[in-house]
């Protein structure tokens, strides 16, 4: 065993000493419970970019699918303690990611994460994440039931044991999984210290592309991000056609526009659905969409918000609104 490349001594006489099956089989028991399956780097379903880091997970527990289409990533991460205007951004920025085909990676924290997955399943797209933990054990249990819609459109992937709980380690060691999978990280908030600096830096050390969304300089959140710039370790992007420039990638023509637009239409009911079906690429002044789709300007913008909110609509000056 020892002739093989990369064996050597202690790992042959590991493998062959091995006693360890019953805890194999009770993980596979467990895995075929809460249909996920075991993915290693053979197989054909492994991700190619995640292959070619410096240290690639053995293999990955999934739960949902990947697709070929998931080959176009970006991560989006950013702190747990995020400010309305981190959500907001990150949930706007997973909505148009996921208009122009592209998935969404994450890792289901509070804060950023959440609002990144969010923003990209109400957009009708698909979203990955990766858990510093089993995946019979999503962590927060807030998020639950995200992860659960998300192995409808997407998947949820951990390198840990299935029941494995939290563990402070284990959640830098899995951010080089979110950066490996990508073609590039959006950091969207971030402390002068915390988990999505730690994600950037990797992507550099993998060759990847880094971009942050700049913030307030009088804000903590933000201080990370704003250094990461500073530093010329990141680019600084204001909406989605920053990131395909930088990347090369193109934007999505007229008819993939219009029929990500009847997606997300899809997903509304009531005036939300009306004052969106009634907006365009162009701005529209609010009285204008009073008129055309008989409601009130109160109703309108409580509704026009919330559409902003969830990164479908944005609101220009001279309360103008359009879809993004």
């Amino acid at each position: 065993m020892e002739s093989v490349p990369g064996v050597g001594p202690k790992v042959a006489e590991a493998v062959l000493t091995f006693d360890g099956h019953d805890i194999v089989d009770r993980q596979m028991r467990r895995a075929k419970e809460m249909g996920a399956t075991l993915l290693t780097p053979w197989d054909d379903a492994f991700p190619e970019r995640l292959r070619q880091i410096y240290d690639p997970p053995a293999f990955l527990w999934m739960r949902g699918q990947l697709t070929p289409a998931d080959a176009r990533c970006i991560a989006v991460v950013g702190t747990r303690r995020c400010t309305d205007y981190g959500r907001q951004q990150a949930c706007r920025f997973g909505a148009e990611l996921t208009k122009h085909g592209l998935t969404v990676v994450s890792g289901l924290a509070y804060g950023v994460d959440a609002a990144a997955h969010r923003g990209a399943l109400d957009a009708g797209g698909r979203t990955v994440a990766v858990l510093g933990s089993g995946l019979g054990y999503v962590y927060p249990a807030s998020n639950r039931p995200l992860a659960e819609a998300m192995t409808e459109h997407g998947a949820v992937l951990s390198e840990y044991p299935i029941d494995a709980e939290p563990d402070p380690r284990y959640f830098p060691e899995r951010n080089r999984i979110v950066s490996g999978l990508t073609l590039g990280t959006l950091v969207v908030e971030s402390h002068a210290e915390g988990g999505a600096l730690i994600t950037a830096r990797m992507a550099l050390e993998q060759n990847r592309e880094v971009f942050a969304v700049p913030g307030e300089v009088t804000t903590s959140a933000s201080r990370g991000t704003n250094a990461l710039i500073r530093r010329g370790e990141a680019k600084l992007v204001s909406c989605v056609d920053d990131i395909l420039d930088e990347l090369c990638l193109p934007a999505m023509d007229h008819e993939t526009r219009e029929a990500a637009a009847e997606s997300v239409a899809d997903t509304l009911t009531g005036d939300a659905r009306a004052l969106y079906e009634a907006l365009g690429d162009s701005p529209t002044h609010l009285d204008d969409l009073c008129q055309e789709v008989c409601c009130t300007p109160s109703d309108a913008l409580v509704a026009l918000l919330q559409l902003e909110f969830d990164g479908h609509v944005r609101q220009l000056a001279g309360k103008q609104f359009r879809r993004t």
